[in-house]
C-alpha cells in the first residue's frame, strides 16, 4: 500500500514537482520512497510496507528497464501470477506483488487489469512507445486523480498533491459543488476543482503524445444465473467469504479487524477466526449515546470467537479532528461517520498495520432497508396525472420537526415520481427545491444545465439487472459505494498509515452474488436473507437478526449543543457569507430552525465541510497536515 504520483509530457518533467507531490503523500507510505525520471516521464511513490517488507521497493521494472510501474494497493493473487510469469520466462528481482504488474504488461498490455485480484491504482510507463497507462481497481477502493493540460498529464493518489503544484488559480467547479450538495460526496469523474478529474472505478486511462483516452474495462454483471437451491447458495456464500478473507490475511505486519457489531464486520471476524491460528485482534468504537452505540453487539461476537478485543468511546470533543479531516479528505465530504472511522483507524494502528472490514456486504447481499422500502413502493401504481399533487402535499407537511412527519412527507413526494427519481431523492442531502432556496443567483445560473439526479437515473438506465432490487444494488455499486464508503475507508485508514482490506469487495464474490435472484437478497421486509441463512451457525442470533444500525454519529444533537457555536461561527463568518455560493439568509434560517427542533443536521454538516475545506485549500492553502489527537477518546479494554 502506498501513495503514487507522476507526470508525463512531450517536454521534460520537473523533478521538483514530483518531489513536492510525493512529500504530501508521506502519510500513505511512511516506510520509504522511490522515483523514476526520464525525458518525458516522472513517476514517484511513498510506501507502506506490508508484503516483502525488506525488498519490495518501487518503482519496479521489467528486465530491459523499458517498462516501469508504481502501484498503490494489494494484489492478492500475486503468488499464482508470479508462478505463471516465471513459467513464461520472466525474471523477478523482488518477492512482492508490485513486480507482477510490469511483466503482466509485457504479456497482455492494458488487459493486464483483468488478471489482477485485489485493490489498486497503478501507473505503467512504456518508455519504448512513450505511453502511460493508468488503471483503477474494479470498484474503486484506491483513488486516482489527474490533470490534463496542454498535452501534459499529472496524476496522484490524492487531490492535494496535484493542487500543490498547480500553476493556475485554484477554482471551485460549480457543477461538482452542485453534485456534492446532493450526495454528500463529489462523484467521479468530477473533483471539486476545475480542471482536475478522478479516474472512475474500473477504468483505464491511456496517454500517448499528448492524447488521452479513458475507457471502462469492468462492470458488475447482474444478469440472472441458473437458480440454485437456497442451501447450495448459502454454502457457496460461506465458501466465497472464507476464500476472500483467507487471501486478505497474508501480511508480514500485524493484522486485525474493525468490528462494529453489524452482520458484515461480524461475518468477516468469524471467517478470520476460522482461518487464523491465533486470536484475532478486533477494534470497536462507540458513543455514550445509546442510539449510535453498537459496542455491546461487537462484544458478543468478540466473546464468541475469543478475540483480542479493544473498544474506544468517542464524545463531542472528538470534533477537534475536523481540521485534520478537511486536510486528509482533499474535497468536501459530508458523511459524518468519517469521524469514528478516523478514530478507529488511528487507534487500531497502535497495534496493527492491516485491518479487515465488512464494507461491501450490503451492496452484494441486499443489506440496506431502502431496498425493501422502495420495492414496496413499486406496488403503488399512481397515475401520472396525480404526481404533481402528491409532490405538493408531500412538501406541505411539517418538514423535519419529527421523524414521522419527515418520512410521511418524503413518501408522498416520492409516490409522485418515477422509481429512479424516488431513489435519487432518498439518497440526497439537499433536494432540488432546497438548493433553489439556498443558491445565490450566480450559482443557480452556473448549475442550471446540470441535474444531479440524472447521475443516478443514468446508472439505472445502464443497468442490465432484471429486478428492481438488483437494479438498486447495481446503482449503489456504481455511485454510493465508490463515492462515499470507499473514499471514507481509504482516507481514514491511509491518514493513519493503516491498510484496510475488504473481503466482501472481492470481485469473484461480487460477481457470483450479483447474479443471485433478488428474493435471495431481500424477501419481504427481510434484508440479507441469504447471507443471514449462510451465517446462522457463525453468528449469535441477537447479532444476526437485530435491526440494521448505520455507522452514524449523534450529529443533530451535537449541532444543538457542543457544536452549536462552532457551526454558527463557521457558516455565518463574513468570509463565508461573501463567497457568492449560498444566500446568507437561507443558511441563517437553517441554523435557527435546527435549534428550534427541525432536523437540518445533514445539510448544515455538508455546508460546514465545504467551508472548512475552502478555507484550508483555497483561501490560504496549508499543505502541512494538522495534528490529530486521540485525546477525545476513552479506551475500554
Amino acid at each position: 500500500m502506498c501513495g503514487v504520483a507522476g507526470m508525463v509530457s512531450t517536454a521534460s518533467p520537473d523533478p521538483a514537482d514530483l518531489r513536492s507531490m510525493c512529500d504530501l503523500l508521506a502519510h500513505r507510505g511512511p516506510d520509504g520512497e522511490g522515483f523514476y525520471i526520464d525525458d518525458h516521464a516522472a513517476l514517484g511513490m511513498r510506501r507502506l510496507a506490508v508484503i516483502d517488507v525488506g525488498g519490495g521497493d518501487q518503482p519496479v521494472f521489467n528486465e530491459a528497464r523499458s517498462v516501469v510501474a508504481v502501484f498503490n494497493g494489494e494484489i492478492y493473487n500475486y503468488p499464482d501470477l508470479r508462478r505463471d510469469l516465471l513459467s513464461r520466462g520472466h525474471t523477478f528481482r523482488t518477492n512482492g506483488d508490485s513486480e507482477c504488474i510490469v511483466h503482466l504488461y509485457e504479456e497482455y498490455g492494458e488487459d493486464l487489469v483483468h488478471h489482477l485480484r485485489g485493490m489498486f491504482a497503478l501507473a505503467v510507463w512504456d518508455a519504448d512507445t512513450a505511453r502511460l497507462l493508468l488503471a483503477r481497481d474494479r470498484v474503486g477502493k484506491k483513488p486516482l486523480y489527474y490533470r490534463d493540460v496542454s498535452g501534459s498529464l499529472t496524476f496522484a493518489s490524492e487531490l492535494k498533491a496535484l493542487n500543490a503544484v498547480a500553476r493556475s488559480h485554484r477554482e471551485v467547479d460549480p457543477e461538482a459543488l452542485h453534485h456534492y450538495l446532493t450526495y454528500q460526496y463529489v462523484p467521479a469523474p468530477w473533483s471539486i476543482l476545475r480542471g482536475i478529474r478522478k479516474l472512475p472505478p474500473g477504468c483505464l486511462l491511456s496517454w500517448q503524445r499528448g492524447q488521452v483516452q479513458v475507457r471502462r474495462y469492468w462492470r458488475l454483471d447482474f444478469s440472472p444465473a441458473p437458480v440454485t437451491s437456497e442451501e447450495e447458495a448459502a454454502e457457496r456464500a460461506r465458501e466465497h467469504l472464507l476464500e476472500a478473507t483467507r487471501i486478505r490475511m497474508v501480511s508480514e505486519r500485524p493484522l486485525g479487524a474493525f468490528l462494529s457489531g453489524g452482520i458484515d464486520s461480524s461475518a468477516v471476524v468469524a471467517a478470520m477466526a476460522r482461518v487464523s491460528a491465533e486470536p484475532v485482534k478486533t477494534f470497536a468504537i462507540g458513543f455514550d449515546d445509546a442510539r449510535f452505540d453498537e459496542r455491546s453487539h461487537a462484544r458478543v461476537v468478540a466473546q464468541r470467537y475469543g478475540t483480542d478485543h479493544h473498544e474506544f468511546v468517542v464524545d463531542a470533543a472528538a470534533l477537534d479532528i475536523l481540521p485534520a479531516l478537511a486536510w486528509h479528505f482533499d474535497e468536501p465530504f459530508a458523511d459524518a461517520s468519517a469521524i469514528p472511522s478516523f478514530y478507529v483507524a488511528q487507534l487500531s494502528r497502535q497495534q496493527v498495520t492491516v485491518a479487515l472490514n465488512g464494507d461491501g456486504g450490503d451492496e452484494s447481499f441486499g443489506g440496506y432497508t431502502r431496498y425493501a422500502r422502495l420495492a414496496r413502493m413499486e406496488r403503488f401504481r399512481v397515475h401520472r396525472a396525480a404526481h404533481p399533487a402528491l409532490r405538493y402535499v408531500g412538501r406541505m407537511l411539517p418538514a423535519s420537526r419529527s421523524e414521522r412527519w419527515r418520512r410521511a412527507g418524503m413518501a408522498l413526494t416520492m409516490l409522485g415520481e418515477t422509481s429512479q427519481r424516488r431513489y435519487a431523492r432518498m439518497m440526497s442531502y439537499f433536494t432540488p427545491e432546497q438548493k433553489q432556496a439556498l443558491y445565490t443567483p450566480w450559482l443557480r445560473e452556473a448549475t442550471s444545465a446540470s441535474e444531479s439526479y440524472e447521475l443516478l437515473e443514468q446508472a439505472f438506465h445502464g443497468s442490465r439487472a432484471a429486478s428492481r432490487i438488483n437494479q438498486l444494488m447495481d446503482v449503489d455499486v456504481n455511485s454510493y459505494l465508490p463515492g462515499d464508503l470507499l473514499v471514507k475507508v481509504d482516507i481514514t485508514t491511509m491518514a493513519n498509515s493503516l491498510e484496510g482490506r475488504s473481503p466482501f469487495l472481492d470481485h469473484h464474490l461480487m460477481e457470483w452474488a450479483a447474479r443471485l435472484p433478488a428474493e435471495f437478497k431481500v424477501r419481504g421486509t427481510t434484508t440479507k436473507y441469504l447471507l443471514k441463512k449462510a451465517l446462522a451457525d457463525w453468528l449469535p442470533h441477537e447479532v444476526l437478526h437485530r435491526p440494521k444500525q448505520g455507522f452514524g454519529v449523534p450529529l443533530a444533537h451535537w449541532l444543538r449543543t457542543e457544536l452549536r457555536d462552532v457551526a454558527r461561527d463557521v457558516l455565518t463568518d463574513r468570509t463565508a457569507r461573501c463567497r457568492g455560493f449560498f444566500r446568507p439568509e437561507a443558511v441563517r434560517t437553517m441554523l435557527e430552525e435546527h435549534q428550534d427542533g427541525k432536523d437540518h443536521a445533514r445539510q448544515l454538516w455538508a455546508l460546514m465541510q465545504f467551508e472548512l475545506w475552502h478555507r484550508r485549500f483555497i483561501d490560504q492553502p496549508q499543505w502541512g497536515a494538522p495534528a490529530a489527537s486521540a485525546e477525545p477518546l476513552r479506551r475500554i479494554g
